[in-house]
């Protein structure tokens, strides 16, 4: 074994290794390289120790129960992730629908052991704010009210309502929140975004930190507000009205090609297009997910699959897993026409082939 190397093949300098088992006996404290100069931020108050949300569940459904193996990971992949942990900057993953750009944010928190991934899903209507916080302003005017109502009754002084009650920080804002480690922030479908959005990011990703002004104006009166966050029953502090982060957050942006980023956005980014899943990847899958495990049907499903992305263009590779799960389910039948169009229908092409 060359100093170069870990045991597994993969490159010394990897932290995040794609071997799909979480890290054990050391911490990624211990392993996480001091920030470049120019990325290091100083975000506060810390907490004491970090708080690591458990994952709902999401984690399973998009990797299933078994850990896939390093053998089938993309090298490049590799490569790509640990340099974005490495520069803290974000990581933008490219490539067709079903290719595994989503489920490369699970794998790295799962590794990693950083908990639930903070999942901001983009549409045409998603602003900055929108993933930053929600400010309830209504809501806390009507409490203000019907408290007022009921003091003037009973002859007492109104006190108003604590604005971190009306607050809630979006999957964004709570990525930023200063921690000693990282959190998994995974920005899905930027491409389906107005044409602001990705331009709006550009001093979030470069500063590291944002304002909300709600807070700010009332900082002089309370300099410290508990506000909630995007984790079920947790809350923050926030000084000043101003969250700087400490660990910048791990970053995978994703997008399905439909639209061209700036030079700009792209400078702050890495970048990395996935490749189609190869067959060996494809089995991987569906034995993570516990799918066919006597492969009764499964080693026959991904060569037909196979075969059917190269006639007609791949299909979202989660449709494979749909299959797999028919045909152990009593739905397969040798030669049978019913079989024939429920798969034909599964595996239409969604989307137009890679010229």
């Amino acid at each position: 074994m060359t100093a170069v190397e870990h045991r597994d093949g993969v490159p010394a300098w990897c932290i995040y290794r794609g071997t799909g088992h979480p890290l054990e006996d050391i911490g990624l404290a211990e392993l996480l390289p001091p920030a470049p100069p120019w990325r290091v931020f100083d975000g506060g108050p810390l907490p004491e120790a970090d708080v690591v949300p458990e994952d709902d569940g999401e984690m399973d459904r998009r990797l299933g129960r078994r850990h896939r193996s390093a053998l089938h990971v993309d090298p490049h992949e590799i490569e790509m992730v640990n340099a974005a942990i490495h520069l803290r900057r974000p990581l933008l993953v490219t490539g067709r629908p079903g290719s595994g750009k989503s489920s490369l944010a699970y794998r790295i928190s799962r590794e990693l052991r950083l908990g639930r991934v903070l999942r901001w899903p983009i549409t045409s209507n998603t602003t900055l704010k929108s993933g930053l916080y929600d400010y309830d302003a209504i809501g806390r005017a009507q409490a203000a009210g019907t408290r007022a109502v009921g003091h003037s009754q009973s002859g007492g002084v109104s006190e108003e309502s604590p604005i971190g009650d009306f607050l809630r920080l979006g999957m964004l804002g709570t990525a930023f929140l200063p921690r000693h480690l990282p959190r998994v922030l995974l920005i899905d479908e930027l491409d389906k975004s107005d044409s602001d959005l990705p331009h709006d990011l550009l001093s979030l990703f470069e500063d590291g930190e944002f304002v909300i002004p709600e807070l700010a104006r009332a900082a002089r009166r309370t300099p410290e507000v508990d506000v909630f966050t995007a984790d079920q029953d947790q809350t923050a502090e926030v000084a000043g009205g101003r969250i700087r982060c400490a660990a910048f957050p791990i970053v995978v942006i994703t997008s399905n090609g439909e639209r061209e980023f700036s030079p700009a956005f792209l400078r702050r980014c890495l970048t990395y297009k996935t490749k189609t899943p190869t067959a060996e990847q494809l089995a991987a899958m569906a034995a993570a997910h516990a799918l066919d495990p006597d492969n009764e049907h499964r080693s026959r499903l991904v060569e037909e699959f196979v075969e059917a992305s190269k006639a007609k263009g791949a299909p979202p590779a989660d449709k494979l897993l749909d299959a797999v799960y028919l045909a152990t389910s009593g739905a397969y039948q040798k030669d049978g026409e019913s079989w024939r169009r429920v798969v034909g229908a599964l595996w239409q092409q969604l989307t137009s082939p890679e010229s």
